[in-house]
């Protein structure tokens, strides 16, 4: 006979096997506990703080997303949501304006940062209610008044078919504001916004009101383009809009010295690379020596479907990631551990166009009373990026900038607009730092504004204008020689300076 061994373990080797699973699990569930604990606690600490919203604005006061522009104003007016309506209301403001010794400041969303949708005691114009739009499906022209908001329009456009062809990465703006300060995006191999204006019709300062497009009116109609509102009201706009596609996105992390030969192999290589940022990394231990390059590929779906459009995704989260790494060494160092290493793991695999574009500014927005964030954007040649950078490692510490973020875009030349930023191939560096609401916090940020203004001057550079007028009178000519002709300009068609702001009265010459 054949003797089998009893399977079973006496009862206390049983008991003593499961006694060490059991920890073990608890050792790896302590260890777990550990190592999430400190991050959970910073994210629910922030949200916490995160609580309270943007003190609202007192009747007969005026400001912009800078939230350091609080300014009295005469009135802000609504203009009608009826062309008719508005065009009467339009012309009749302005006599008013005339009749008074009034100046008039036009506004959409406010984004820009340095009261150039403002002027002390002035006529302010909002024009967001003047938001119509209607797609000419033949020809791809997008008729769309001046008011309207990108998050208005991406999914009207999206119901057809068609997709934006340049704007901004958030959807936040409007696109007389988006004209008016000449946008661009992260699309790649693409010009500013100008380049997809095939018209607009402008009412100037006697109420007339004219059609500009590079063959009627063409000096009016570079001007008034990235013109930040000085030569009359933009009523309405022909975009060129293009089809709404399916991305794939790739993402690279890099030392930053491999960065521009990561671009040229992974985005200048290949014909379907459409959009494309980067993200350089901004924990101090390690400043701005690590880029996140993200390069979403064309690759439409078997049955030519795209993804839905819908709400984005992960909003607390994200925020309370963004938003903790304000002021925190530790909060910059989990988001870019979250972001370079956990956020690929979480994405899709495939976006549509639209998707990616339909994303607002209210995501990372500060809402404290005592910071504000302000943007600055400095485009580099591309022979002069990596020195450039060098100055940003030396200049940002010196003044303990509390930098939030730094996105790279490449932008091609603007043939369109009279005061172009982009006056050949750029990169363009999009910063975003927190400070103080607090004169203290806000000369700090003059001084360090300056000293990297001079830096990308000096890397054959400029800056760009929609942000705090903390650039000196002689670094704006400096970055933008045809400013005094530009100015010159302003009068002969506006001879009585009725349209004015704060950007206006900063950086003209007086005749």
């Amino acid at each position: 006979m054949i003797h089998q061994q009893n399977p079973k373990q006496p009862a206390s080797k049983r008991q003593r096997v499961r006694r060490r699973l059991a920890i073990c699990l608890v050792s790896c569930l302590l260890a777990a506990a550990a190592f999430l604990a400190r991050p959970m606690m910073h994210l629910i600490s922030t949200a916490r703080r995160d609580m309270n919203k943007p003190e609202p604005l007192a009747a007969g006061f005026t400001d912009d997303a800078s939230r350091m522009n609080r300014t009295k104003v005469a009135e802000v007016v609504p203009v009608a949501g009826n062309r008719e309506a508005a065009e009467k209301q339009l012309v009749a403001l302005l006599q008013r304006a005339r009749a008074e010794k009034l100046r008039v400041s036009i506004a959409g969303t406010r984004h820009s940062m340095g009261g150039h949708t403002i002027y002390p005691g002035g006529l302010v114009i909002d024009m967001l209610p003047f938001n119509h739009m209607d797609l000419d499906e033949q020809s791809g022209i997008l008729h769309v008044q001046a008011g309207a908001r990108w998050s208005q329009i991406i999914p009207y456009l999206n119901q057809r078919g068609r997709s934006v062809a340049i704007m901004q990465s958030d959807n936040t703006f409007s696109v007389g504001g988006s004209i008016s300060v000449n946008c661009h995006g992260w699309q790649y191999g693409r010009p500013p916004i100008s380049s997809t204006v095939e018209s607009f019709r402008l009412m100037q300062a006697n109420g007339e009101i004219v059609q500009c497009s590079r063959t009627e009116n063409q000096e009016l109609f570079s001007l008034v383009l990235g013109g930040y509102g000085l030569f009359g009201i933009i009523l309405d706009v022909d975009l060129r809009v293009v089809r709404n596609e399916r991305y794939r996105l790739e993402q690279f992390v890099v030392p930053v010295d491999r960065a521009l030969a990561t671009f040229e192999r992974q985005v200048e290589q290949k014909p379907e690379a459409v959009m494309v940022y980067a993200r350089m990394g901004i924990v101090p231990d390690d400043f701005l020596n690590e880029v996140i390059l993200n390069v979403l590929i064309r690759d439409p779906a078997p049955d030519g479907a795209n993804p839905d459009l819908t709400e984005p995704r992960m909003f607390a989260l994200r925020r309370s990631l963004f938003r903790g790494s304000q002021g925190s060494d530790y909060g910059k160092e989990l988001r870019w551990a979250a972001e370079a290493h956990i956020q690929p793991l979480l994405n899709d695999s495939h976006f549509s166009r639209n998707q990616l574009l339909n994303e607002g500014s209210e995501i990372f927005q500060n809402r404290s009373a005592d910071s504000t964030d302000v943007l600055h954007e400095y485009f580099i040649p591309p022979r002069n990026i990596e020195p450039f950078v060098v100055d940003l490692r030396r200049i940002i510490p010196a003044y303990k900038g509390d930098l939030l973020n730094v996105t790279v875009r490449c932008i091609e030349k603007d043939d369109d607009t009279f005061l172009r930023y982009a006056d050949q191939r750029l990169f363009s560096l999009v910063l975003l730092f927190s400070h103080s609401r607090t004169s203290e916090g806000d000369a700090q940020m003059e001084a360090m504004t300056q000293k990297l203004i001079d830096a990308a001057l000096a890397a054959g550079g400029r800056y760009y204008l929609p942000y705090r007028l903390h650039a000196t009178r002689e670094q704006f000519r400096r970055a933008y020689p045809q400013a005094d002709e530009f100015f010159r300009l302003k009068r002969k068609y506006d001879p009585n300076e009725l349209f004015q702001n704060q950007f206006y009265v900063k950086y003209r010459v007086q005749p």
